[in-house]
């Protein structure tokens, strides 16, 4: 795990990007996905989930890479982890299943970085919040954002199905309607860091 206050951010144009088989969803609704989570809760309880914030530069300007399903939702790569896993780890098993080439002597060095927003999802429902309200023993989901430091060089093979984006913060900022309450404040979290614009 790397603890830095320096983020260094390489051009977007130093990564290369291929594909690979697609990743297809659990759930073909928000309402399936709800209802899976609840049954996942019954068995295992609360969901823990890991995202991770890859950060590059264009025009010297930090970008975001998210994934783009369809040609509206946009998510950061992660996802849940498995019953007693270790955050660090399972967020290298999740990023490496989305953005990895199949191939184990082409994985990205993935150096995970600081956890830097930590959300909550009270019950059921599509909202989360960056707190767990005080009258909620029981949250349904608790979901870690981290930095990840990015290699120099690396190349992301992305499912056919999903796209790959890369988005500037200034995008993101204040942007809820676009990009939801978790994903747009991101540029705030990140605030507290320098950015290293480092150029090829």
């Amino acid at each position: 795990m790397v603890s830095s206050s320096v983020v260094n951010t390489y051009p977007l144009s130093s990564y290369s990007f291929g594909t690979k088989e697609p990743k297809m969803e659990k759930d073909t609704s928000v309402a399936d996905r709800l209802a899976r989570m609840k049954l996942n809760y019954m068995k295992e309880g609360m969901r823990t989930s890991v995202e991770a914030i890859l950060l590059v530069q264009e025009h010297n300007h930090p970008h975001i890479l998210l994934l783009q399903i369809g040609n509206t939702f946009c998510k950061l790569p992660g996802g849940r982890l498995k019953p007693g896993e270790n955050e660090v780890e399972g967020l290298k098993r999740k990023l490496s299943s989305k953005l990895a080439a199949n191939s184990p002597n082409m994985q990205p060095n993935w150096q995970i970085g600081e956890c830097v927003a930590v959300w909550w999802r009270p019950n059921f429902e599509t909202i989360m919040y960056p707190y767990c309200p005080p009258h909620i023993t029981k949250p349904k989901e608790c979901k870690k954002l981290y930095v990840v430091h990015l290699s120099e060089r690396e190349y992301f093979a992305v499912p056919k199905n999903l796209k790959l984006l890369a988005v500037p913060l200034f995008e993101l900022y204040d942007n809820v309607q676009r990009y939801g309450p978790v994903i747009s404040t991101i540029p705030q979290q990140l605030s507290r860091f320098q950015f290293n614009m480092i150029s090829s």
